[in-house]
């Protein structure tokens, strides 16, 4: 039986026909810039999902925003350890970033318990005492998302939020409200998101962070 082996050529040949699909099926659909084509094509080459052509929405300072976080060695708080290893660390590491779950924390069970909330809560409150630079990547829990913006409504403790959870318990909703607020920020509108979406979105920078317009 032959195959495709090599996993450049796969992923090349993967975005070769996502692009096809787009020019066939999609004609008037234009993106607006370089990484934005990069991100949005990247999510659709993760899920086989066209729909993020519509659904997946930037924020207008959040590429700048994010591509200089990344850059300067910004720390990713991720909701899951699936994210973490979605993303690819030693392309985030060349920049002296590092990404960070702390759900699994010894302090976050204990203030989860303390507050009567949940761990990606309370993993959230903990994160947003590190000084230091920062991105939040959500795919999985909306109650994270909610909680950030609750104690950080202006985005004064970070610098720009990936908001993608999955579901059908209010993922939806704080998507909602995260586009009502003058955040930087990521998101995909109504159900669809994921931690596999998330981690996708963090590459597509690592990828073509020097080309970004």
């Amino acid at each position: 039986m032959e195959y495709i082996k090599n996993p450049k050529k796969i992923e090349m040949g993967s975005f070769d026909i996502i692009s096809g699909i787009i020019k066939e099926d999609y004609p008037d659909y234009r993106f607006k810039s370089f990484m934005e084509e990069m991100i949005i094509k990247r999510a659709i080459h993760t899920t086989a999902d066209f729909d993020y052509l519509n659904i997946l929405k930037i924020s207008d300072g959040a590429i700048e925003k994010i591509s200089n976080a990344i850059k300067d060695g910004a720390i990713i708080y991720t909701d899951t350890t699936m994210i973490m290893s979605g993303i690819n660390k030693r392309k985030l590491s060349s920049f002296g970033g590092e990404v960070v779950c702390l759900v699994s924390d010894e302090r976050t069970f204990e203030l989860a318990e303390k507050k009567g909330i949940t761990r990606s809560m309370a993993a959230v409150e903990i994160a947003l005492e590190d000084k230091r630079k920062k991105i939040f990547v959500f795919g999985n829990a909306p109650t994270a998302l909610f909680r950030l913006m609750e104690l950080d409504p202006k985005g004064e403790k970070f610098e720009a939020v990936i908001g993608v959870p999955v579901g059908f318990v209010g993922a939806a909703e704080s998507k909602a409200e995260l586009e009502k607020t003058d955040l930087d920020y990521i998101l995909s509108r109504g159900r669809k998101g994921g931690s596999n979406l998330a981690a996708a979105i963090i590459n597509a920078f690592l990828y073509n962070i020097g080309n970004v317009e």
